[in-house]
Parts: structure tokens; C-alpha cells; sequence
């Protein structure tokens, strides 16, 4: 239909895993070790737009910034999932942006309040199944972030400390992951947090977040 959006690809998520400091690049750009596991925080469903929605700001952040990252959807019911399993347990991958307001993030040693801000997460456009990509599970596939055209992140999946099949593990352990659940695997180096100076986002920056092989987002921020 003419003038149809899109929703989130996967619109009501029973869950949203998210994976910090996943990425070699943006721990050593953090001034952190590398991890002996991974970083979970959560996500809710409330936080996500669609591929082509308007980006929230919240009046009462001064710090909105962009994470590029690489999305895995699952598509069927594990516990403490074996390798093959976790392997089977992966419906496909697509595109997030994991928008995160940093003076809220940063208010306790706790990200989530940071982290889940109503309508600031785009994800999408499309769900792409481990067969049609380079690696697989394991996709190894170039990724962008662009804000107002400016290319600010870029790398390559195939970086992840953890990758899909050890973050289903290991997710899995903690709890049953079912089929829809979304776990977002870590952006890499480039956010503008940690640039010198700090760089956010403000009302009409656009942020465009690819991966090849998957498909775009085109985002507005844009205060309420």
C-alpha cells in the first residue's frame, strides 16, 4: 500500500538480549580488557521502531548515541543449547541500532535505564536466514553506520569476541530462549561517545545503519 511503513521485523519480541562490549575494536577503544564473557543487558519491546521510523529523543538526555549492530532472531525453543543446537536455534539475522541515551547509561554501574528508552531502537528492514550469507551462524559481513553522512562505524561481523553460536549458548544457559527472541551481538569502534569531543545525536541528524548482504536503516532523530 502507498505510503505503508514498516514495523520492527520482529514487531513484539518476548525478549531482547543485548551484548555489550562485543566487538575487539570498541573494547580497546573503551580502555577495556578483553572479556571472559559476555556482557548481557536487556532490551523491551517498547523501545523499538521501525527501519524507516523517526529516532526519539528524550527532553531529559543530552546524550543519545548510535551503535551499529548485527541482530539474531531465534527461531526455535532451546535451554543450555550444545553448539549444534545453538546452530540450528538461529532463524536469521538482521540490522539494529542500538540507540542509547550515555548520561542515563552511565547514572549507575546498571546500563538498562540507559538502554531502553521508548521508541529509539530501530531494527530491521528484513530477516535474512544463515544460508543466504557469507559464514553463515557466523555471518561475516561488512557493516556501517552513517550519521548525517558522515561514515562513523564500520567493520566486519566476523570481530565479535562472541559470536552468534556462543552468545545462544550461553543466553540459553540462563534461560529458554523461544522463537522471536532477539539478541542484538555488540556495536563495534566509532560511537560518538567515545570520540574527543563527545559526539551525539540532536533533532534532524539522520543515521543510516547497513549490512551487506541484509539491508538498511534510515533514521530522523527527532525530539517529541
Amino acid at each position: 500500500m502507498d505510503g505503508a511503513g514498516l514495523a520492527p521485523v520482529v514487531p513484539r519480541p518476548g525478549k531482547i538480549l543485548c551484548v555489550g562490549l562485543n566487538y575487539r575494536n570498541h573494547i580497546l577503544e573503551m580502555g577495556r580488557d578483553l572479556p571472559e564473557h559476555p556482557t548481557l543487558f536487556a532490551k523491551f519491546a517498547e523501545a523499538l521502531i521501525g527501519p524507516r521510523d523517526a529516532i526519539q529523543l528524550a527532553p531529559e538526555s543530552s546524550a543519545v548515541d548510535w551503535e551499529a549492530e548485527l541482530a539474531l532472531v531465534i527461531g526455535r525453543t532451546v535451554r543450555r543449547a550444545s553448539e549444534e543446537e545453538a546452530e540450528a536455534a538461529i532463524a536469521g539475522f538482521t540490522v539494529m541500532n542500538d540507540v542509547t541515551m550515555r548520561d542515563w547509561q552511565f547514572r549507575t554501574k546498571e546500563w538498562l535505564q540507559g538502554k531502553t528508552f521508548e521508541g529509539t531502537t530501530p531494527l530491521g528492514p528484513v530477516l535474512v536466514t544463515p544460508d543466504e550469507l557469507p559464514g553463515g551462524v557466523r555471518p561475516a559481513l561488512t557493516m556501517t553506520c552513517r550519521v548525517d553522512g558522515d561514515v562513523t562505524q564500520k567493520a566486519d561481523t566476523s570481530d565479535l569476541v562472541f559470536d552468534p553460536v556462543a552468545l545462544v549458548r550461553y543466553a540459553s544457559t540462563v534461560l529458554t530462549l523461544r522463537p522471536g527472541d532477539v539478541i542484538a551481538t555488540g556495536t563495534p569502534g566509532g560511537v560518538g561517545h567515545a570520540r574527543k569531543p563527545p559526539r551525539y545525536l540532536s533533532d534532524g541528524t539522520t543515521v543510516v545503519t547497513e549490512i551487506d548482504g541484509i539491508g538498511r536503516l534510515e533514521n530522523t532523530a527527532r525530539m517529541p
